[in-house]
């Protein structure tokens, strides 16, 4: 009977870890596209993997935009035919609230040299949605005292 119950159980991690593991190759296609979206201008399949209330933090202290103040700020960059295109690598998953909230973070080589980015995907009608972002630019700690000063000029 323990055999059973352990090959049971056994079974069970293996299904979960099955599982997450086909959410994780599509969420990496999925935010793979998105940034692949911004590379393109292509302002409809950007905004449309992003849900309702997607937030998306900048570099810039000012920079915390909802989904439709973000759209006003993108959409002049996207008509010209020219938006960002970040390279992401080293992405890292975790899932909470049962499987139906997955957050990441990632490496991103930007205009910017190397980057952060870290995002926050929610389960909507069995659909995957962005749900939040915020890149940020890396600085080394020894630096930041030359950055402060570089802030306030």
């Amino acid at each position: 009977m323990r055999s059973i119950i352990l090959f049971s159980f056994l079974l069970c991690i293996q299904f979960v870890q099955a599982q997450a593991n086909v959410a994780i190759e599509l969420l990496n296609k999925q935010i793979d596209a998105w940034h692949q979206s911004a590379a393109k201008a292509d302002f409809q399949n950007y905004f449309s993997v992003t849900s309702d209330d997607f937030v998306f933090l900048g570099t810039a202290p000012g920079e915390r935009w909802n989904k439709e103040a973000f759209q006003s700020f993108c959409k002049p960059y996207f008509d010209k035919g020219k938006a960002w295109d970040f390279k992401p690598s080293n992405r890292q998953w975790q899932f909470a609230g049962n499987g139906t909230v997955a957050y990441f973070d990632e490496d991103l080589v930007t205009w910017m040299e190397s980057c952060r980015g870290s995002g926050i995907c929610v389960l909507v009608n069995g659909e995957w949605k962005i749900a939040y972002y915020n890149l940020t630019v890396l600085i080394e700690n020894e630096k930041i005292k030359e950055f402060i000063k570089l802030r306030k000029e």
